[in-house]
């Protein structure tokens, strides 16, 4: 267990001490009924799992899919167009589900009509390009469209449509809108035919903020009005947010459009949700297309239509998705039973939040500097002005912003899923971290864009961290939160809390996980591989498949090497040749690396690297980020008898071909980095050897030799246009490097002794285990290997493309599969929070016309970047043997 000594400021908030204090009482829970239970009962699938991303997408309970299921398997449901008794079951059952959401609500179908759609984005598309816009003519201003800056992109996306049909587009404030509401009632000419739309959220997305319902009526009466023009007001209200943890009285606040999807409110199903239109506005809206069951009559030959008189009829354009629908009345069924109705949802959200908000804002450094930034515009003071949603980024003690996608990446090492990014809400994203229009496209031509992880430009963020919680969220997914930012930032590494799954291990027949080497002995070639002039020791054994590390050199070519190292522009301050220390290849990837002394290179880098993968029972590639045992999965190359074999604890070898066979193998589609790459499965003995091992259905995929991936990365100006670097199933390049002066310093700093003076060593072997690079040397200083433009290794030349960008993975240690956060953590600290380790390379050019290797005590020669411009120096003679 780790110390509890913590700073002042640092202390965890206790829920009693805070319900005590809170003037308004506090609701937690759902009555009589243990919310634990629940979770146990519901949610065990959580089990070890803090899940906070509800305002991404809520959980559904285990009881909503079995009702269904259930539904499904006693119940014929066919397509509600046809007449028969089957079809008019699941029309009438569909209908039911309409009456249902209206329900839900407070309105009828008298008020309002259910449109289905693909979701709450389908539904405002839909609103986008049926409401009757006016275009601008020389005798008419024409149409408004408004829209709140705190907004979706799904919204802003609306005016392109009204671009189109030559209207305006203006977006508005919150600061402006309660300047308009202080302003009161705007003059309007009563003449004026004008039709407008003014859009806003009912809870931000991006922060919580709850906007005042009653913008609906004061917009739609002109008692406030968003830009100040003659005309009627229209309110399309986004509740996509809101309605997932809160009530909406639609016969309180009629709105005239109203998006919803529902897998935000019940888990699943997912890909659909309604437009609720006002039946008053309903005739207004207008459609081009039509489709399957929209029409009451059309002919094929003359442009005659006539549309169906149900606004919902008119615009569900081809078979609904019925199947889906009839779960949601499922979905309201298992809601109510376990929390007895919205308001109880709303209650008990709010309370996780203000709690959440209120131990967060109570974090500060021993300096007094807090721990975060919220980003707000409540004092989670009432669910009326605040959802469950806390947006906010962690700061240093210097007041420095730490980088979303780090928070993320540590996030992840204690099994806490939250939300990173601008949340699809650019306004909003800019509006709180002061981000100008300018700063915008400036970080787009750095290479920013919606969704990746820069979360750092010149310092400042780009984005933020976003919790939320769910009707399931339990005092203790808080709790695990805020003990995770406490652990990270306000304790010492050997104070931190211990978190993340339990080792990883196979079960033995004590029932006790096994530690296993992840790393195997040296291997060296077959004589029978190796070609002649390649090095092989004139006195070695014949049957001993021995190489020499170190064959004879001639001085000729001593005396040219240490030319080239001159010329190159060896770094200042070098000291001592560099050479390669280790050589590893991993055949299959996230899985064990396999130690060689000398090895073939080929097209993709080092020969099997990482050509294959394991796969889930959907094709999706498993690494140790999902599946830390992967790292116990120990693969062994044999060239001569061309196999690759697989060990395990607890497992029987099995062997693997090397190569597929063309008339036998069946080629498969997969993806790797987002990069379509067709391999070929391996058959299903290894199929269920690894499905043993790991408890659940997985494949072995390999490359298929005939399909070349190229590199994203272009390599140097000098060669041929269109030239291309090919990929193996890697992430980014053909070789990683690391320098063991770097790892060096890294163990120097994690090697601290807690307050008892016990210190956790980590060996220098176990951490460049956790790196997975391919080629190790020797440096003579700590991340020299950054400032590299190229470097040779003998015969062959390679571009170094840059930094390695560390994720979560080298907390895992490859030996046991075991985490540890702190190497993450300090890694991060002492690289400025930016975490870096090792340089990606690739070959400049590479010629196979005969067999090219790599060999463990090659000399490595680096090239400065600012010498890579000035130096364009030919590479050695190509030779058989690369080494030294």
């Amino acid at each position: 267990m780790a110390s509890e000594a913590t700073e002042p400021g640092a202390e965890l908030l206790a829920f009693t001490r805070f319900r005590d204090s809170s003037a308004a009482r506090l609701a937690y829970g759902y009555g009589a009924r243990s919310l634990l239970d629940m979770r146990e009962s519901e949610f065990g699938r959580l089990a070890g799992t803090v899940y906070l991303d509800h305002a991404g997408a809520t959980l559904f309970p285990q009881s909503q899919l079995t009702s269904f299921t259930n539904d499904l398997m006693k119940n014929i449901y066919g397509n509600p167009h046809s007449q028969n008794t089957i079809s008019k079951l699941t029309h009438d059952t569909v209908e039911h589900v309409r009456y249902r959401i209206l329900a839900h609500f407070h309105t009828t179908p008298e008020e309002y009509s259910v449109i289905f759609t693909a979701g709450s984005t389908a539904a405002l598309k839909l609103v986008a390009e049926a409401f009757p816009w006016v275009s601008q003519s020389p005798d008419s201003s024409g149409s408004q469209f408004c829209y709140l800056t705190d907004s979706h992109t799904s919204v802003v996306g609306i005016r392109n449509v009204v671009m189109a049909v030559n209207a305006t587009s203006t977006a508005v404030s919150p600061e402006d809108m309660w300047s308009a509401k202080e302003q009161g009632a705007v003059a309007c000419d009563p003449n004026c035919q004008l039709l407008h739309l003014f859009c806003y959220p009912a809870q931000s997305n991006y922060s919580g903020t709850r906007y005042p319902l009653s913008w609906i009526g004061e917009v739609k009466s002109g008692r406030m009005s968003p830009v100040s023009v003659p005309g009627k007001w229209f309110v399309l209200l986004d509740a996509a947010s809101y309605v997932t943890t809160s009530p909406l009285d639609l016969s309180a606040h009629q709105a005239d459009f109203v998006p919803i999807s529902f897998y935000k409110i019940f888990g699943f199903p997912t890909g659909l949700g309604a437009l609720l239109v006002n039946n008053r506005v309903a005739p207004l809206l207008r459609k081009n297309y039509f489709g399957g069951g929209t029409a009451a009559a059309y002919l094929a030959g003359e442009d005659f239509y006539i549309p169906r008189q149900s606004v919902t009829e008119r615009f569900e354009d081809g078979t609904i998705s019925f199947l889906d629908i009839i779960a949601l009345k499922h979905g309201f069924d298992a809601l109510e039973r376990l929390t007895g109705g919205m308001e109880n949802i709303r209650q008990h959200t709010f309370t996780l939040a203000q709690y959440t908000y209120t131990a967060l804002s109570s974090l500060h450094y021993p300096n007094g500097a807090p721990v975060v930034r919220i980003y707000r515009d409540s004092d989670f003071s009432s669910p009326d002005v605040q959802g469950p949603v806390i947006n906010f980024n962690v700061l240093d003690d210097n007041g420095k912003v730490i980088g979303y996608s780090q928070v993320d990446k540590m996030a992840s090492l204690y099994n806490i899923h939250l939300r990173t990014g601008c949340f699809c809400n650019t306004g909003a994203c800019q509006r709180h971290l002061g981000i100008s229009n300018e700063k915008v496209k400036k970080h787009l031509q750095a290479g920013h864009v919606c969704g990746d992880d820069v979360d750092l430009i010149d310092g400042q963020p780009t984005g933020s961290v976003r919790v939320s919680f769910g009707y399931m969220s339990t005092l203790e997914d808080a709790q695990a939160f805020l003990r995770f930012i406490i652990a990270t930032r306000l304790r010492s590494p050997s104070d931190q809390l211990p978190a993340g799954p339990r080792k990883a291990g196979v079960p033995s027949a004590e029932g006790k996980a096994q530690d296993m080497p992840a790393v195997t002995d040296r291997h060296v070639l077959p004589q029978n591989d190796i070609g002649t002039g390649s090095g092989v020791c004139p006195d070695s054994h014949p049957g001993s498949n021995a190489m020499c590390l170190h064959p004879p050199q001639s001085e000729a070519t001593r005396n040219q090497q240490l030319s080239l190292e001159k010329a190159a522009g060896a770094l200042h301050g070098d000291h001592g040749p560099r050479v390669v220390t280790n050589l590893y290849l991993y055949p299959i990837k996230s899985c064990a690396a396999f130690e060689v002394t000398k090895w073939p290179v080929g097209n993709h880098g080092l020969l099997y690297d990482r050509s294959w993968m394991v796969v889930n029972h959907n094709g999706i590639c498993l690494s140790q980020k999902q599946e830390p045992r992967l790292c116990l999965i120990q693969p062994f190359i044999d060239l001569q008898q061309r196999i690759m074999v697989i060990k395990a604890q607890g497992m029987e070898p099995i062997e693997v071909p090397l190569e597929e066979d063309s008339k036998q193998a069946q080629i498969c589609q997969s993806k790797v980095c987002a990069d379509r790459v067709n391999t070929y499965d391996c058959g299903e003995k290894v199929a269920s050897w690894l499905s043993k091992f790991f408890g659940r259905p997985c494949h072995l995929i390999k490359q298929s030799s005939s399909f070349q991936r190229n590199a994203k990365k272009k390599l140097g100006k000098d060669l041929p246009p269109g030239t291309a670097a090919t990929l193996s199933l890697v992430n980014e390049a053909q070789y990683l490097l690391i320098n063991t002066s770097s790892i060096l310093e890294l163990q120097q700093q994690l090697c601290t002794s807690d307050e008892n003076g016990k210190k956790e060593l980590f060996p220098m072997k176990d951490l460049i285990s956790r790196f997975r690079a391919n080629i190790i040397t020797n440096g003579t200083r700590a991340f020299e290997e950054e400032k590299w433009g190229e470097i040779s290794i003998g015969p062959l030349r390679f571009q170094v493309l840059g930094p390695c960008h560390r994720c979560q993975m080298i907390c895992i240690d490859q030996k046991t599969g075991q985490r540890n956060q702190n190497v993450f953590q300090k890694l991060s600290e002492s690289r400025e929070r930016k975490v870096n380790f090792g340089v990606y390379l690739m070959h400049e050019s590479l010629d196979l016309s005969s067999p090219c290797f790599l060999s463990v005590g090659s000399q490595v020669l680096p090239v400065s970047k600012e010498n890579v411009e000035l130096h364009n120096l030919p590479a050695l003679k190509k030779h058989q043997d690369v080494s030294s």
